[in-house]
């Protein structure tokens, strides 16, 4: 108890304690099967998430990802997707870094001439990921009146790219991740 390991640039602290009376069962290397390599783990109870996002992924249920900043959100979202069997992209966005004038170009697409600086037409975020999924990163950065938008990409399967009147369909997955309790 209390020896240090040295493992790259990066310390561990090794400290025994009681293992909890719920916890589940490490696994042993014969039972590491199936699934993405990265989402491989000798942590049972991690191993029984992860295989509940094996079973969910050819789904076409939207996913929530939660945990702090740092923790493999996006791997577990990559994974998700090369699970899924859909043959479209895999598009991460960064929601915390998009501009707020910019937010719903940026992610629904525009027309030319929609607005100052709308040179050419642009497909947006969500619709290039059209047959794939879209990963949301930190959405619960993303403002109130964007979020109210993609209640219509959710529902309906649909976008409306800026400076055009109607609808376009997609066909997208999504997964969001944050650190926020979105309640």
């Amino acid at each position: 108890d209390g020896a240090v390991v040295e493992l790259g640039h990066s310390f561990f602290v090794f400290r025994q304690a009681p293992v909890e009376a719920h916890a589940a069962d490490d696994v042993v290397d014969d039972a590491l099967t199936g699934g993405a390599p990265v989402l491989q783990t000798y942590d049972g109870a991690l191993a029984e998430q992860f295989a509940t996002l094996a079973r969910i992924a050819p789904t076409e249920v939207s996913v929530l990802l939660q945990g702090e900043t740092g923790t493999g959100k996006e791997l577990v979202a990559r994974a998700l997707h090369d699970l899924s069997g859909r043959r479209g992209a895999f598009v991460a966005v960064n929601c915390g870094a998009l501009p707020p004038s910019l937010i719903e170009a940026e992610l629904f697409g525009h027309r030319r001439g929609a607005f100052t600086g709308a040179v050419g037409e642009r497909l947006g975020l969500v619709r290039s990921a059209d047959g794939g999924t879209l990963f949301l990163d930190e959405v619960g950065e993303l403002p109130a009146a964007p979020q109210a938008a993609f209640l219509r990409v959710l529902q309906e399967r649909e976008v409306v790219p800026v400076g055009v009147d109607h609808p376009v369909k997609v066909d997208v997955r999504l997964c969001a991740a944050t650190l926020r309790n979105l309640e």
